[in-house]
């Protein structure tokens, strides 16, 4: 039995009681404190860790001004705070052992529109592809390109000064910032935009913070101008962090603040409010994509591709495009990467081309492409091939593999991941391929893997060197390397924060700016926060501070993790692989991936969070003493004891009675969880929370006692064919108003559906499918069995849906073939969902067993149901041995495409239908809708797949009485309004808990993909 987990760090008395003031003084927003919020925070895309006393989420710059003003009582002194957008930075800018202003979960809001003079005003935590979602009917777009832009704010564009991808043409975030409201540390409210002349004397001659803060901008920026235009880079990422060259307009004699706060990490006040300016969406873009026999090769272009007169060049190596052959991703883009017969491709240049002139852009294309060839002809430079994409869902496509590079390459096997620390490194393009050689020969002299991908354009590469910081020699190492890339940069005119920002790397500041202008900087840090209380010890410190800079040595993920034993790591890779990259917080509610998070907006339920929470939680138990897996053995080999059944009570009552547990803390983050296992799928490096959760809760549950839900739940597939016997009586019951709210108040169950009446067996009644004699079916003949199908049962669809079944069976028919019903035998999904491990794996052997036996005769086996269908190749596989494993049930679309040239084709009609995938099925199977699309087509009919994140449903989730406001609420972000105006008849829905949230919630009684086909015989 676990122990109780009372270790944890606790909140400095100061941070209590100012917390306490901020709410007594009217603070809006929420403020979290418990130990797991804290965790969710304490990691970004680095390699940091550094855990803050508390997180606020303010509502509005009123709520800020209040934190900072608040601040200022002197007992309050050394409150320290770091502002927090997206969590996607790659060096640890926002992380902080004070307090985390994160305002991602409210200050979202779009403040003003002016179309015609192409600007809009917007809060800092809105997220950056919502913006452009938002503006998109006007034409218009925010340009600067980030790989995380479905998760990164505009606040946290602003404090990095971001860019990307065609940072060439549209420049970084700074180059589009028309004016920002920020909060200083006093509490002050300070509007940065460009001023001059009168203005500017004004602003100089105020005596409070914001004059202060003119007068030492303008002296600096004026007076060193000669040593600012010598020190800092020619490059087209000009320097992020107090940017003095730009900040100062010799034309104007101007200053524009709004360019210092670009690139500050939020170090000089807290950005609440930006207003941007925005360009028009091209309407013309193509892009080339040129592979090349080497990745040297691809870099050594760079100079020639910028000829071209191209928006980007974005380049990808072997590495990165061979992880995403495995990924997901690669379906959508392998027609448009194809390999060149007899050539290896090691690189890829992805050329775009786009403007609002079509003429233009077809011309370059065509000019680039004839050189291209001429290349080919005679061998030069490497070019092996190209390829060109003119439609808009292939270039959109080639970008989303593109964009995902970054977590693709911490997908790679081993104990070494590689990490950020030096992935962002500029030099000047015609540099570019020298110094990467000098690079490369750095890391091939430490023996480290790595990948590559960047803009070269720009001479911005990404690369990630593949170490183990749970060991301490790595850890090590990662110092020697970050200082010898320091050097290679400053070498050829570059730097090493050319994108990302400094971070934990600003302790090299001062050597590359030089006594002097570094001076300067903490001169400009003093005037705008003197006591060093806004993200302290990144970039630089006040002059007349004592604190010292962050440095890269600080604590790591990999120096908490280690305290981990390597087998326990091994074991749960599923949570420590996790590196921070986020693309769980993707905003988009078509995204599958996380609706927990989604609907929540709270960090802890995404399994980014659940990963953190899941990694100290056996932190914790190894502290404690406790070996997991010697836990875990324990568990599946032996009961538990009358005296372990008098623990759980007697802790389950302390429980109740409110004692503290780490371990509820994380119980309520893997009970947010929905089990849908996109995560499994489509997170680039497998974070497979259901896996881990799983295991969490069989440990958790031996120290407390399950709620009765749980046994419900995991017990359908033995009760529901017993009820299913009798449906009429049961339903009556079900359907009595007293009945639903005993059930609602003692097992916490809300709308338990409904049996199937007539059942599957009369609805089968005489039919020949219901009849499974073995030794009928061993006398076939092979000719005999390949028109032969089994379709194997799952507890919904045969029990709760059996009309679908019914009409597969007709559907074989209709088809040619001979359905048989294969005895009706438990898969256990819904005991490994409750963690009910040890019933399950009984379960999996058992039905295993059966299922290996039906797979001998040699007859396909489909079952309708699609998430328990993939827990026989994924579940199943995770705890059987290799051998049990030899079945295959195959998805009803997988069937249909074996035998679809052997079925004659329909001719086209107007008949259109719209499918509306399970979540489980389209991410673990990402040919799903191209399947039923083509399937439909040999029909004579077309079928279009909708966009659309999870249903709420998620097997038993939705009917969960503490999740049911969830559950609706997940619903309501994208089924709900895609059903809303579409015909009920032609919406199809492949998963029963899917349809079962529809009929619930809108009432509508929605087909399954088969059925549709099953209607086209009909006619």
């Amino acid at each position: 039995m676990i122990p109780k987990l009372t270790q944890q760090e606790t909140i400095k008395p100061v941070y209590r009681l100012f917390l306490k003031a901020l709410v007594q003084a009217g603070f809006a927003g929420e403020i979290e404190t418990t130990y797991a919020s804290r965790l969710a925070v304490a990691t970004d895309n680095s390699v940091y860790q550094w855990l803050p006393q508390a997180v606020v989420f303010p509502c509005n710059t009123t709520d800020v001004a209040l934190l900072m003003r608040l601040s200022q009582d002197p007992q309050y002194c050394c409150v320290s705070f770091s502002a927090r957008g997206g969590g996607t930075g790659t060096n640890g800018q926002s992380l902080n052992d004070g307090i985390i202003v994160d305002t991602s979960r409210h200050m979202t809001r779009i403040l003003d529109l002016n179309v015609e003079e192409r600007w809009v005003r917007v809060e800092a935590g809105l997220v950056k592809d919502q913006l452009n979602d938002f503006l998109r009917p006007h034409g218009l777009f925010f340009s600067p390109e980030l790989s995380t832009s479905n998760r990164a704010t505009i606040g946290g564009m602003v404090n990095t000064d971001a860019s990307g991808q065609g940072s060439l043409v549209y420049g970084k975030t700074s180059d589009h910032v028309l004016e920002i409201t920020a909060v200083l540390e006093d509490g002050s409210v300070l509007d940065c935009h460009a001023v001059s002349g009168a203005a500017l004397k004004a602003k100089r001659d105020l005596q409070d913070r914001e004059g202060e803060i003119y007068r030492q901008v303008w002296s600096t920026s004026r007076e060193l101008r000669s040593e600012i235009e010598e020190t800092f880079p020619q490059l087209n990422r000009f320097l992020t962090g107090y940017d003095l060259k730009q900040v100062y307009d010799p034309e104007t004699e101007g200053l524009n603040l709004a360019r210092l706060l670009c690139g500050s990490e939020g170090t000089l006040g807290l950005v609440t409010e930006i207003t941007l300016s925005l360009d028009p969406i091209p309407t013309c873009r193509n892009l080339v994509n040129v592979k090349y026999d080497s990745f040297e090769a691809a870099l050594r272009t760079a100079p020639f591709m910028l000829q071209a007169e191209a928006l980007s060049v974005e380049t990808v190596d072997s590495k990165v495009l061979d992880l995403a052959r495995q990924d997901i991703v690669w379906h959508s883009v392998r027609d448009l990467i194809t390999d060149v017969p007899g050539k290896e491709v090691l690189g890829l240049n992805i050329v775009e081309f786009a403007g609002c002139d079509e003429v233009q852009i077809q011309h370059r294309v065509k000019a680039l492409c004839t050189q291209l060839d001429d290349m080919i002809t005679r061998g030069d430079r490497g070019v092996v091939g190209y390829q060109v994409c003119v439609d808009l869902s292939s270039v959109q496509a080639i970008y989303a593999m593109r964009k995902k590079a970054v977590g693709l390459l911490g997908n790679t096997s081993g104990k070494r991941k590689p990490v950020a620390f030096t992935e962002d490194t500029a030099v000047p393009p015609e540099h570019l391929a020298d110094y990467i050689n000098e690079f490369r020969a750095l890391l091939d002299a430490n023996n480290l893997a790595y990948g590559m991908f960047g803009h070269v354009d720009c001479g911005v590469l990404h690369v990630r060197p593949a170490l183990d910081l749970c060991d301490p020699d790595d850890e090590i190492l990662l110092r020697n390397i970050s200082d010898q890339v320091v050097t290679l940069t400053a070498k050829y005119g570059g730097l090493m924060w050319g994108e990302h920002g400094r971070g934990f790397r600003s302790e090299y500041g001062p050597e590359f700016f030089g006594p002097i202008l570094f001076a300067e900087l903490r001169k400009i840090k003093g005037a705008f926060d003197p006591h060093n209380r806004l993200n302290p010890g990144k970039i630089c410190t006040p002059l007349d501070s004592s604190s010292s800079l962050v440095s890269v040595d600080a604590v790591k993920r990999g120096s908490i993790d280690r305290q981990i034993p390597a087998a326990t790591r091994d074991s749960f890779n599923a949570a420590l692989d996790c590196n921070g990259n986020g693309l769980c917080f993707n905003y988009e509610t078509s995204s599958p991936m996380c609706p927990s998070f989604k609907q929540t907006g709270d960090r802890r339920h995404s399994p980014k969070g659940r990963a953190a929470l899941m990694r100290e939680w056996l932190r914790l138990l190894e502290v404690a003493g406790v070996k997991v897996l010697a836990e875990e053995k324990a568990i599946e080999q032996g009961g538990i004891s009358l005296k372990e059944h008098i623990h759980k009570v007697y802790n389950s009552l302390q429980k109740h009675n409110g004692r503290y547990d780490f371990s509820h803390e994380v119980m309520e983050a893997m009970q947010g969880c929905l089990a849908c296992k996109a995560c499994s799928s489509q997170c680039p490096v497998k974070v497979d929370v259901p896996d881990f959760r799983a295991r969490f809760m069989q440990l958790y549950y031996q120290r407390y006692l399950r709620p009765a839900q749980d046994y419900l739940v995991s017990l359908v597939e033995n009760y529901a064919p017993l009820m299913a016997k009798a449906p009429a009586l049961f339903n009556f019951f079900l359907k009595c108003r007293w009945i639903q709210k005993i059930t609602e108040w003692t097992v916490g169950m809300v709308d338990v559906p409904l049996l199937s009446y007539p059942n599957l067996q009369k609805k089968l009644s005489g039919h020949v499918a219901t009849r499974f004699e073995w030794e009928e079916l061993e006398r076939l003949s092979p000719e005999e069995r390949k028109k032969y199908v089994f379709v194997v049962q799952d507890p919904f669809t045969s029990y709760y849906d059996a009309e679908v079944v019914a009409d597969l069976v007709l559907l074989i028919e209709k088809l040619g073939y001979h359905p048989r019903l294969v005895p009706f035998v438990p898969n256990g999904k819904p005991k490994h969902i409750k963690g009910f491990l040890r019933s399950f794996k009984k379960t999996a052997v058992k039905s295993a067993d059966f299922l290996n036996r039906v797979q001998k005769l040699g007859i396909p086996m489909i079952g309708p149901d699609p998430a328990m269908v993939l827990c026989y190749r994924d579940e199943y596989a995770q705890v059987l041995a290799e051998n049990r494993t030899d079945f295959n049930v195959l998805l009803i679309q997988e069937w249909l495409l074996s035998i679809l040239d052997q079925v004659p084709s329909h001719p086209s009609s107007t008949q259109k239908f719209y499918l509306f995938g399970h979540c489980t099925e389209k991410t673990a199977i990402p040919s799903t809708h191209d399947d039923w699309s083509r399937i439909f087509h040999h029909f004579g009919a077309s079928l279009e797949p909708l966009a659309v994140g999870c249903c709420g449903m998620a097997g038993t989730y939705g009917h969960a009485a503490k999740n049911l406001t969830d559950s609706r609420d997940i619903y309501a972000m994208s089924w709900q309004p895609a059903l809303a105006n579409l015909p009920e008849q032609q919406c199809l829905v492949s998963g029963y808990s899917c349809r079962s949230q529809v009929k619930r919630i809108d009432g509508k009684r929605l087909h399954h993909p088969l059925q549709a086909l099953l209607g086209f015989f009909a006619e």
